[in-house]
């Protein structure tokens, strides 16, 4: 009851579409067999119940008023086993339930997943990690509800409340009339309570929602890592001290609020019984009611008066389900920008005919404002911060040959990751065409992209797994002896098995347990191991110290052998002998040459290469 009244009574007034309750009822098809089962268990579990009183009214008046003791124990029996049988339909239908729950469950969680991950890289860059996870769990718990407990509840007090006041008003219509009369008294206190537990619940979700928000951003290792560098242990503890104390303060008036609640119920119950025990005693003293009808008639009222209330607030229930589910349905609604076209070519079979050349051809390209790409709900302030004012890529051309390396340098904010992240497609070019082995990205499958094109970025992300289980996220079918290969390639096989657990050792929370240039040296071990044709660097050797900078570029040497590579350098010192080395400001490509080429032309290599070369003179 209290779970009942503890709803938000806000999603009363929201209205579904009859499309969106059609795709609903949808996912309920799968089924529908289980459903009509439960029902009839409910029904059948509501009927035993409304039988029980009035085999007691039996079992005194036609048994022990009479002195029939085989009739007092038959219906005796009878009772008991009615309660046996409620029972075992309590279970049956508890199991059935279940099933349908679990399985509701199950099919919504992966519908989400899979679709969220069709979903292009802007969107998880607006995206909450925690908002997006609440719909994986809190709110497909909620639709879930809708055919199980919300259903089971509406049934089943339904039903309970027909068969209840049918049985009443063939024993005493004059008493039924009375307890009805008193259900106001009953409803209009209750209704109250409920709307001030909806409230402090409301409080409490917003109070535990931001306490475990501060642990979260304190216990992962990044922050963790803050807080100990900065933090103020006496500060956060009274800060965080502050927020329990919030959620102990709203605690404890939920808890007075629902136990008042509690009290009136059983109070005006009790009241309702006495009354009628009153009348009902006079009246069966005037021979107009039996003992029976008398004793069966107030056990009927401890089944009356707690699904009337329930059905109550029915309304908020059911929309309370369904608004979950419509929730979930929107993120199953949101398209993806990056999609495969029909009847789309396999990129393999080109990169085997010619290699993986790479050409961009007049691209032009604008990020994708908020309300092409996400949700927001899921962004939890303005959907439109953040879009890009106009074009990020102008009219961008150049060709690196099949096996050659082509690097981008420029100023920060040129274009160079934007271009990386079109020739991996996390995005499609605007204008003009990305192509590998001459086939546009646009008419080939993702799944063949994915199996052409490996990337080391600046900030290489490791799973909280093992080594063995981070380098086989990309062929999970690698043997230790390949892993170990690719390892010895990437220069950090020493370093591997001169570990206590060698490759069954964790690497933690996006691998902090290891050095930035241990985890660069993995992801290229990584990289070796899927063997791509061709090769994204995105500033790989970015924020590493000398030393580490020089193992993962003697790793990153072995990993570009004999690969189309497209490298994004910060330290031009780096990229000295790419084949085509690649200018951009502005979104435009300004100039294009070798180092050699391009420091004898002047212009703005040259400036970088001279304010660098300057830089690490002083140093």
């Amino acid at each position: 009851m209290t779970r009942t009244f503890g709803q938000d009574r806000s999603v009363v007034e929201h209205r579904l579409t009859r499309a969106t309750l059609r795709r609903i009822l949808a996912f309920a098809r799968p089924y529908r067999g289980r459903l009509t089962v439960f029902l009839a268990l409910i029904a059948l579990e509501a009927a035993a119940g409304a039988v029980t009183p009035l085999l007691l009214q039996t079992l005194i008046d036609d048994g022990i008023a009479d002195g029939r003791t085989g009739l007092v124990l038959g219906i005796a029996g009878a009772v008991a086993g009615l309660a046996l049988l409620q029972a075992g339909l309590s279970v049956a239908d508890r199991w059935v339930s279940a099933g349908i729950g679990e399985g509701l469950i199950a099919d919504l969680r992966r519908a989400v997943f899979d679709h969220v991950q069709t979903m292009p890289l802007a969107f998880f860059s607006r995206a909450r990690t925690g908002s997006l996870v609440q719909r994986l769990n809190g709110d497909v718990l909620g639709a879930q509800q809708a055919f199980t407990s919300t259903l089971q509840n509406v049934v089943s007090n339904s039903l309970t409340v027909v068969f209840v006041l049918a049985a009443m008003l063939s024993l005493s219509w004059q008493l039924t009339l009375v307890s009805l009369v008193l259900l106001p008294v009953f409803i209009l206190p209750a209704r109250w309570f409920g709307h001030r537990i909806a409230e402090v619940t409301r409080e409490s979700y917003v109070l535990n929602a931001e306490a475990a928000q501060t642990m979260t951003e304190r216990f992962n290792v990044a922050g963790a890592h803050l807080v100990k560098v900065f933090g103020d242990p006496a500060r956060e503890s009274a800060s965080y001290g502050a927020q329990v104390e919030a959620v102990r303060d709203v605690g404890v008036r939920r808890a007075l609020y629902s136990t008042w609640f509690r009290v009136g119920l059983t109070t005006v119950a009790a009241v309702a019984v006495a009354i009628v025990y009153g009348l009902g005693g006079v009246l069966a003293i005037r021979d107009q009611l039996t003992v029976g009808v008398l004793v069966a008639l107030t056990a009927y009222l401890n089944r009356l008066y707690g699904p009337l209330s329930a059905m109550s607030n029915v309304q908020v229930d059911v929309m309370t389900a369904l608004v979950s589910f419509e929730r979930v349905l929107e993120v199953l609604d949101l398209q993806p920008t990056v999609t495969d076209r029909p009847g789309a070519g396999d990129l393999r079979d080109a990169v085997a005919r010619r290699g993986a050349d790479v050409e961009l051809d007049a691209v032009g390209f604008r990020y994708p404002d908020a309300s092409g790409v996400g949700l927001a709900s899921l962004e939890g302030v303005d959907g439109g911060r953040g879009d890009a004012a106009g074009d990020t890529l102008v009219d961008v051309s150049f060709r690196v040959p099949a096996g050659q390396m082509v690097a981008l340098v420029g100023p920060s904010g040129a274009g160079k990751t934007t271009i990386s992240q079109l020739v991996t497609r996390m995005y499609d070019p605007t204008r003009g065409a990305v192509r590998v082995a001459g086939e546009d990205l646009r008419d080939v499958t993702q799944e063949s992209l994915r199996a052409t094109v490996g990337i080391v970025s600046q900030e290489a992300h490791l799973f909280h797994d093992t080594i063995a289980g981070n380098l086989r996220y990309v062929r999970p079918g690698a043997t230790d002896d390949e892993i170990w290969a690719a390892l010895r390639q990437a220069h950090v096989g020493d370093l591997v098995a001169g570990l206590p657990d060698g490759l069954a050792t964790v690497v933690g929370e996006r691998g902090y347990r290891l050095s930035g240039g241990e985890r660069q040296r993995l992801a290229i071990a990584r990289l070796l191991l899927k063997a791509p044709d061709l090769v994204v660097l995105d500033e790989a050797t970015a924020h590493l110290d000398s030393e580490s900078e020089a193992a993962v570029q003697a790793a990153l040497d072995t990993a570009l052998a004999g690969r189309t590579s497209v490298v994004i350098a910060h330290r031009l010192s780096t990229i000295r002998q790419a084949d085509l080395i690649v200018v951009v400001d502005g979104g435009r490509v300004v100039q294009q040459g070798t180092h050699a080429s391009l420091l004898a032309e002047g212009g703005l290599y040259a400036d970088l290469y001279r304010t660098q070369f300057a830089t690490a003179t002083a140093a």
